[in-house]
C-alpha cells in the first residue's frame, strides 16, 4: 500500500484524501451528473466503485431498495472475482470470512442398490492450478458492503442513493446532459412523487426484469428448460457426511442436488431438483413449498436424513437463459453514426441458472469494463468511440457464458441412467473448470487490444486475456511480491517492461526505451498531465532478469521511478527482479531480449511488444488519445 507521498498519514491508509467532486459532496442527488448508475448489485456497485476513483467525475448511484441489502441470492465467487477484489483492496479480507472451495464430492446411486447414495469421485476444485486465488462462498450482501466502503473511502466519498427507483429515460443528442432520467421515490417522506435527473451517461445495473433495458429498446431472447429447481439457505443436522463439501448429487429415484456449503460454518445452499414444468400450468411451480423442497432433498439424499432447524431464505426458479442482442443504446442502423450513451450490465443482458456460479461474477466484469472506459473518456482521455468496444466486447461474453450454463444445467437435470458414461458430470466439471474460474474471456483486436503480431515473446501472457501474475521480488525493500497483485484498480493503463539480459543502464535495450519512454513526444506518457504525477495515467514497472541482489537502484532508468506527489518524492517500488525458485521469465515465456506488456485498467492484456517496438507503442496509444479516429470496435472469444 502506497502512502505518505503527500505528507505523513496516521490514521487508516485505505481511506483517500478527499478531492473534487467529493469536497463538499452534496447529501441529496443533484440535478446534472456525469454517469448515473441504476441499480445496487454487483455490477452497479463495482462499476460506482471503479467511477469513485476519478475526483472530477460526478457519479451517483440510485437504488430504489430503502437501504443495503441484507440477505443475496448470489453467493459464489470464482478467482477471476477474488483477483478483481485484489486491485479493490479487499481479496484478503472477504477471504477470511467466506467459505473456501478446494474440492468437490460426485454423489450417485450405489450400483448394488440403487435406493441409495455413494460418493464416487472428489476431484480438486482446480486440479490444472489456473489461478493462485481461491474460489469462494460469502453472500452477495458482503460483496456489496465491501464495493460501499471502496466508495465511501474514495477521493469522491461516493455512496448509493436509497429510495429512488427508475422511471424512464430520454436521449436527446447534441445536448451536454443528453439523457434526461425520470426517477420516482420509493420510500421516505417524498414517496410516490417523481423528479427528473440529466447525466451524460446512464448505465443500467437494474437485474433482470431491467427498465432500462426496456427503455432503450432491448429484449432479452432466448428458451426456457421447463426444469425447475427448489433452493433454500438453511441450518440443519444431517448424518449426510460431506455436508461441508460443495456436492454433485444424483439419487436412483431420479433428481439431484447441488450442496453449497456457505460461510460461517453452519449454513448451506441446496439447489433441490423439482424436475420437469408442465408448460400447461404457467406459474404452479412456483407455489411449491419449502416443506415440500425439504421433502425432496430428503428422499434424494437417502439413506441419510436431513433435519432442517431454520431456513434463512428459500424461492423456486425455473431455468432459462436469455441474452439481449446489444448492450448499450445504439441500434443496428445507427452503428458508426453515433456513439452510446446509455448501458446495461449484468441480469439485464444476461440471465441463466444459478448452478455454475457465473452470474454475480460475469455481471462485475461487465462493470469494470464499462467503468474505466466512461471514466477516461469523461476525463478526456480517450474519445467517446471507446465506449463502443463495451458492448461489442460483452455480448460475446455473455453468449458463451450461456452455452457453457446450458451445458452444465443440462447435465446437472439429467438422471443417473441417462448418461452414457458415469463419469460425464464431474469430467466436464473438471475440464471446464478455466471457464467458470473466469479465465477464459479473450478479447479480440480492437481500438484497445493490438495485433497478436510479437505473441512469441511473451506466450504465457495471450493478448486479450487477462493479465496472470507471477512472483518477483522488488528490488528497493527485498520483498517477494505477486507482480500483478500490485495493480490497483485506479483506472491506469499498465506497461510492465520485461528487461533484456543487461544489467540497469543507458546503454541496454530497457535503457534506450525508457529514454524514450520519458523524452519522446510519441511516448504514451507525453499525454499525461503536467500538473499531475508522471504516473497519474501510466503505471510503468520494470522487471529484471538478474535476482534483486545483482541490481543497482541507482543505476535504473528514472522513468521507472517517477517522482510522485507535491514533494516530489521517488517511488521506488516499480523495480523489480526475479524469483530465483520461480522465474517470472520462465514462467510466462518471456522473451530474454527483452518485451513490453500492455495491461489494461480492468487487468486485460492488450499488447506485446518487443523493446525496440516504439513505433508500435506509439500508434497503439495514439488510437486512444482524444480527437483519434479509432478502429472498428472488437469483441471478444472464448477458447477451448
Amino acid at each position: 500500500m502506497h502512502f505518505h507521498h503527500h505528507g505523513y498519514v496516521s490514521g487508516d491508509p485505505r481511506i483517500q484524501a478527499v478531492a473534487g467532486v467529493g469536497i463538499d459532496r452534496p447529501e441529496v442527488l443533484p440535478d446534472e451528473v456525469d454517469v448515473l448508475i441504476v441499480g445496487s448489485g454487483p455490477a452497479g456497485m463495482l462499476a460506482a466503485a471503479q467511477l469513485s476513483q476519478f475526483p472530477d467525475i460526478t457519479t451517483r448511484l440510485v437504488e430504489r431498495r430503502s437501504g443495503r441489502l441484507a440477505i443475496g441470492q448470489a453467493d459464489g465467487i470464482q478467482a477471476r472475482s477474488v483477483e478483481t477484489f485484489q486491485a479493490f483492496g479487499f481479496a484478503e479480507r472477504i477471504t477470511a470470512e467466506a467459505y473456501r472451495i478446494t474440492e468437490m464430492a460426485f454423489w450417485k446411486p450405489d450400483p448394488a442398490d440403487p435406493a441409495r447414495i455413494i460418493r464416487t469421485a472428489r476431484p480438486l476444485d482446480d486440479p490444472a492450478g489456473v489461478s493462485e486465488f481461491p474460489h469462494l462462498i460469502v453472500n452477495q450482501a458482503r460483496v456489496l458492503d465491501y464495493f460501499a466502503e471502496v466508495m465511501a473511502h474514495s477521493p469522491t466519498r461516493m455512496k448509493p442513493d436509497y429510495g429512488l427507483e427508475f422511471a424512464g429515460l430520454e436521449v436527446s443528442d447534441g445536448e451536454e446532459y443528453p439523457v434526461k432520467v425520470t426517477l420516482t421515490h420509493s420510500s421516505g417522506p417524498l414517496e410516490g412523487t417523481q423528479r427528473f435527473v440529466r447525466a451524460k451517461y446512464v448505465i443500467g445495473a437494474d437485474g433482470a426484469r431491467s427498465q432500462v433495458r426496456t427503455a432503450i429498446g432491448c429484449t432479452l431472447a432466448g428458451d426456457a428448460a421447463n426444469h425447475a429447481w427448489g433452493v433454500m439457505d438453511v441450518l440443519a443436522t444431517t448424518d449426510f457426511p460431506d455436508i461441508r463439501l460443495k456436492c454433485a448429487i444424483q439419487s436412483g429415484a431420479g433428481g439431484s442436488i447441488l450442496l453449497i456449503p456457505r460461510e460461517g460454518g453452519h449454513l448451506f445452499r441446496m439447489y433441490v431438483d423439482l424436475g420437469d414444468v408442465d408448460t400447461h400450468t404457467t406459474g404452479g411451480i412456483r407455489s411449491t413449498t419449502i416443506e415440500e423442497i425439504i421433502e425432496k432433498a430428503n428422499a434424494i439424499l437417502h439413506p441419510y436424513t436431513l433435519n432442517v432447524r431454520n431456513v434463512a431464505w428459500h424461492s423456486v426458479y425455473e431455468v432459462g437463459h436469455r441474452l439481449t442482442d446489444r448492450f448499450d443504446d445504439v441500434r443496428p442502423e445507427e452503428l458508426g453514426s453515433r456513439t452510446p450513451r446509455v448501458f446495461i450490465t449484468g441480469d439485464a443482458c444476461h440471465t441463466h441458472s444459478a448452478k455454475a456460479g457465473q452470474g454475480m461474477n460475469v455481471s462485475m466484469q461487465d462493470g469494470f469494463n464499462i467503468a474505466w472506459k466512461l471514466g477516461h473518456v469523461l476525463e478526456g482521455r480517450s474519445p467517446e468511440s471507446l465506449l463502443s468496444t463495451y458492448s461489442a466486447e460483452r455480448q460475446v461474453v455473455a453468449k458463451n457464458l450461456i452455452d457453457f450454463d446450458r451445458q452444465w444445467s443440462s447435465l446437472m437435470a439429467r438422471k443417473p441412467d441417462e448418461f452414457e458414461d458415469p463419469t460425464e458430470l464431474e469430467n466436464f466439471y473438471t475440464s471446464t473448470m478455466e471457464f467458470p474460474a473466469g479465465f477464459m474471456t479473450e478479447y479480440t483486436p480492437s481500438l484497445i487490444v493490438g495485433e497478436a503480431t510479437h505473441q512469441e515473446l511473451a506466450t504465457g501472457f495471450p493478448i486479450g486475456k487477462r493479465f496472470k501474475s507471477a512472483p518477483v521480488v522488488r528490488v528497493c525493500d527485498t520483498n517477494p511480491l505477486q507482480l500483478g497483485h500490485q495493480a490497483t484498480a485506479d483506472g491506469r493503463w499498465r506497461i510492465y517492461v520485461f528487461a533484456d539480459e543487461a544489467l540497469p543502464g543507458p546503454q541496454s535495450k530497457a535503457g534506450i526505451f525508457a529514454d524514450w519512454l520519458e523524452s519522446s513526444p510519441d511516448s504514451p506518457l507525453a499525454v499525461t498531465p503536467g500538473d499531475a504525477d508522471q504516473d497519474a495515467w501510466f503505471d510503468v514497472k520494470v522487471i529484471y532478469q538478474q535476482d534483486h541482489q545483482s541490481l543497482d537502484i541507482g543505476a535504473v532508468p528514472a522513468v521507472f521511478k517517477p517522482t510522485v506527489g507535491p514533494f516530489k518524492l521517488d517511488y521506488l517500488e516499480k523495480v523489480f527482479g526475479v524469483d530465483p525458485s520461480q522465474d517470472i521469465y520462465e514462467l510466462r515465456g518471456l522473451d530474454r531480449g527483452g518485451v513490453v506488456v500492455v495491461v489494461r485498467p480492468d487487468q486485460y492484456v492488450a499488447h506485446v511488444l518487443p523493446l525496440t517496438g516504439t513505433a508500435e507503442l506509439a500508434a497503439f496509444f495514439a488510437g486512444m488519445q482524444t480527437g483519434r479516429r479509432p478502429e472498428a470496435a472488437g469483441g471478444a472469444r472464448v477458447k477451448g
